[in-house]
């Protein structure tokens, strides 16, 4: 008997009922707003202000400059070892001893077998040593290594000279014993001071000052040695004639301009903190550059072993209103004769009367409130904003007795006022600036005074604009 068959039934899955869950959607929707936020805020350009604060801006000063003296250079007549009896930096008179010259070499011997006492020195020579040791030790700078050879050279000779003098008294015996004169005395030939180096830059004038003077890598000093055997001819010392003397600077055109104009400017030496007045000369030599030539009528002896010094000018810090040069902008606008700007409107504002036409074609006038921005007392011009004028617009005079057509524009440099919370240009006059801030005329008419609040980047702000402060 065959089995019947059956029915096959498909089975399904069945399918939940959505179930809403109230939480879940409130943290969706937060989600969602959050990162819509995060993106708007990194798209959209945000301004950060600035508050004006009064302070004040020193001008880079320090400067590194090239001395320059009346400096002779006196030659030899005679050959043989030089000993020298005026100190380094000595002031002599005419006629004065300065140094002999031992034709035999019997006076360096003596001086070799000499022998100097603990207490040979008096206190004058030994102030004398103190002093060149402070100022060596106070001027010294690393960058410029050379100052210590030109250091130890100058000792040394202060020991050879004091040791010369000792035994000047000798010479006579000296040429007694030889039958003849060997030693040859040699006196200055005028009154100057005398240095013991020579550089090649003896002859070297301001205007022919150039670049490659202070970065010569050719550049050497060479100190003229006590008890050194020389030739006929050979240079032996230099004698600086004149206390006046120079001090030649690179300088930025614009900087030496204004300190030329005021005529001097006080110096300080980093060497030993000594202060002076300079005249004030500004030089621009054939290499192109500008220089400052400061020109001193003291203290030249105080530098007579120096060809370079580093100074500081000293001159007045600028005060005012402090703000980031990133906050000034330029703008530009048109420029409105006094008698067609009508102060004291209805709101205590400035107006103009604009010609304009009615419907039917008759000519008339109106009246609008303006926002000056300048006046400039000379001209006797207005800057006004070109939002509510345009060029070939026609303006009456406060009788409508005259007209002016708009043309003429300038520009005004500023920055954006935040105070009211939308961008309001304000004009500024700047006194002086650096590559990070400016200093400000404080409490003009149409400018900023302390405490305002400015938009510190004015490239990312427009006229008018709606300030979103961060």
């Amino acid at each position: 008997m065959a089995k019947k068959k059956g029915k096959i039934r498909k089975i399904r899955r069945y399918r939940k009922p959505l179930n809403l869950n109230i939480g879940m959607m409130i943290f969706v929707v937060i989600f969602i707003y959050v990162v819509v936020c995060v993106i708007m805020y990194f798209q959209t350009s945000h301004i950060v202000r600035y508050e004006v604060k009064e302070g004040s801006l020193a001008a880079d000063t320090i400067y590194r400059g090239i001395v320059l003296r009346d400096e002779t250079v006196v030659y030899a007549d005679t050959a043989g070892y030089v000993n020298y009896y005026a100190w380094d930096g000595a002031r002599v008179a005419q006629n004065d001893l300065v140094y002999i010259v031992d034709e035999t070499g019997r006076l360096s011997e003596e001086l070799e077998s000499m022998q100097l006492g603990e207490n040979s020195l008096s206190d004058q020579e030994l102030d004398e040593f103190k002093n060149e040791i402070v100022n060596f030790v106070h001027g010294f700078d690393a960058g410029h290594y050379s100052g210590a050879y030109d250091f130890k050279y100058s000792l040394k000779n202060t020991v050879s000279k004091l040791a010369n003098a000792n035994i000047l008294k000798n010479i006579e015996d000296l040429n007694a014993a030889s039958g003849n004169s060997v030693i040859n005395r040699f006196n200055a030939p005028a009154t100057g001071i005398v240095a013991y180096w020579l550089d090649g830059y003896e002859d070297l004038t301001a205007v022919n000052v150039t670049e490659d003077v202070f970065d010569n890598p050719e550049y050497e000093k060479k100190w003229l040695s006590d008890n050194a055997l020389i030739e006929a001819g050979d240079a032996v010392y230099k004698l600086s004639t004149n206390e006046n003397w120079t001090l030649v600077v690179p300088v930025d055109p614009v900087r030496g301009a204004e300190l030329q104009e005021e005529g001097y400017v006080k110096v300080r030496f980093l060497k030993n903190q000594y202060e002076s007045w300079a005249a004030v000369k500004l030089l621009t030599n054939g290499d192109g550059n500008t220089y400052l030539q400061l020109s001193f009528t003291n203290s030249m002896l105080t530098f007579i072993a120096d060809r370079f010094l580093d100074v500081e000018l000293i001159v007045e810090d600028e005060t005012g209103l402090k703000i980031p040069v990133s906050a000034i902008v330029q703008k530009e606008f048109f420029l409105i004769p006094e008698q067609f700007v009508i102060p004291g409107g209805n709101n205590g504002g400035d107006s103009i009367r604009k010609q304009s036409f009615q419907e039917d074609g008759t000519l008339s006038s109106e009246t609008l409130e303006v926002e000056v921005y300048y006046f400039d007392s000379e001209t006797k011009e207005y800057y006004l904003d070109s939002s509510i004028l345009s060029s070939g617009d026609n303006l009456y005079d406060s009788q409508g007795e005259e007209t002016y057509t708009v043309s003429k524009r300038a520009t005004l440099t500023g920055v954006y006022n935040m105070n009211k919370g939308y961008a309001d240009f304000k004009q500024i006059t700047v006194l002086y600036e650096n590559d990070e801030y400016a200093i400000v005329k404080p409490n003009t008419r149409y400018g900023l005074s302390v405490y305002d609040y400015i938009a510190l980047n004015a490239e990312s702000v427009r006229d008018d604009q709606f300030i979103n402060q961060k």
